[in-house]
């Protein structure tokens, strides 16, 4: 009791640090998103998975494209396992899409070539 007493206002600052760094990374997209009110593009892979090294480059034009109606964001399974587990992701690649308010519209598994994905994307009704 005397800890709590002598340290309350540290341990209050300390649990208010965790409960904001700790969001997961899709609460984090979702604020971002929802803010800046454009929908997103996630596509889940891996490293070494060779579709998903095409993929990247896919993204990386349709980013230079339609960078600004559309988040794209590369979520690699090395580095993000809690957000695979949060989309419960089984197989990479793959593209999730997400409305403006960060809920999951859609999503494919596979490679994509970038005709296709902007298709869909247009279908979506997120580019124009």
């Amino acid at each position: 009791m005397r800890f709590l007493y002598k340290h309350g206002a540290k341990c209050l600052g300390l649990i208010i640090a965790l409960m904001f760094f700790c969001q997961t990374p899709v609460d984090l997209g979702r604020n971002v998103a929802a803010a800046a009110a454009k929908p997103a593009l996630y596509d889940f892979g891996m490293g070494k998975c060779a579709p998903c090294i095409k993929m990247e480059k896919v993204l990386a034009a349709i980013k230079s494209k339609y960078g600004d109606q559309i988040e794209v964001r590369l979520v690699m399974a090395e580095t993000e396992r809690e957000l695979f587990q949060k989309f419960k992701i089984v197989a990479v690649p793959t593209q999730v899409f997400l409305d403006p308010s960060g809920q999951e519209v859609d999503r494919h598994l596979g490679f994509m070539d970038e005709d296709a994905l902007i298709k869909k994307l247009k279908d979506l009704k997120f580019i124009n």
